[in-house]
């Protein structure tokens, strides 16, 4: 069973960066699989920002997600980050990462089997 835990959220000011963590478990190194961002912000649907994977390929970004966002791993430390730079009051959401089998770069929710239990990131102007 693989299991996720995010880090890293908090209140900041417009402009400011910030790198959330998603430390993974409950996975072989042989194991195909995808883990991604996701965002949900008050009354809005969950937004896929960034998917990696295991082992390691060049990671996806969807099209219409701004540059200010980097996904990237410790593969020893078995972590997904999510850097985002220049943050704005829009920002403002439950950021959750989530892992699948690979099959694809697909960032449809229903597709993720294992969410972690998000992190808060609050941007004020």
């Amino acid at each position: 069973q693989i299991q996720l835990v995010e880090s890293g959220g908090g209140s900041v000011q417009s402009g400011e960066s910030l790198r959330l963590s998603c430390k993974i478990s409950g996975f072989h190194a042989s194991d195909a699989i995808k883990v991604a961002w996701f965002r949900q912000g008050p009354g809005q649907a969950r937004e896929g920002l960034a998917c990696i994977a295991f082992p390691y390929r060049n990671p996806f970004y969807p099209i219409g997600v701004k540059g200010r966002f980097t996904i990237s791993q410790d593969n020893h430390e078995n972590t997904i980050y999510l850097q985002i730079v220049n943050l704005k009051p829009e920002d403002t959401a439950m950021y959750y990462c989530a892992a699948a089998a690979f099959r694809d770069w697909s960032l449809e929710p229903g597709e993720y089997n294992f969410w972690g239990q998000g992190t808060q990131v609050t941007v004020s102007s």
